[in-house]
């Protein structure tokens, strides 16, 4: 499905998947604050910026490969996906011990990876529609 999209896609599917994300993150810790809960508020501020941070280091992971001199697309499917793995394994993990120590803030820490995540995938499902509506 991502296939169909053309090189550049990610880079413009990022932008507005970031302003929206961190408009309603901006809202959500509004509504936190306002609900007596700033560890919330940090937790969604968090869980945004980590968001960010996966997609631009994948971002980067891709480029990388993509000018390796490996023509082979299973060697580099491979070190992409076991590049990911680790990512998710150590966000997930962080996320989880903050639930753990300080509920608030992990559980905001979740609600802001949400966020970012149905903005991107609401993102991604517009730029394929465009593509295949051409």
């Amino acid at each position: 499905m991502l296939e169909d999209l053309e090189p550049g896609a990610l880079t413009r599917i990022l932008r507005p998947t970031v302003i929206v994300s961190l408009g309603v993150g901006v809202v959500g810790a509004g509504i936190a604050i306002w609900l007596s809960s700033p560890f919330a508020a940090l937790g969604i501020a968090l869980g945004i910026a980590a968001a960010i941070l996966n997609v631009r280091v994948l971002g980067t992971g891709v480029l990388s490969a993509q000018t390796q001199d490996t023509s082979d697309g299973k060697v580099i499917r491979k070190l992409l996906q076991s590049n990911s793995a680790i990512r998710l394994v150590v966000i997930t993990a962080a996320v989880i011990g903050l639930v753990v120590v300080i509920p608030p803030l992990g559980i905001g820490a979740m609600i802001g990876l949400v966020i970012f995540q149905i903005a991107f995938v609401v993102n991604a499902g517009r730029a394929i529609m465009a593509t295949r509506a051409l």
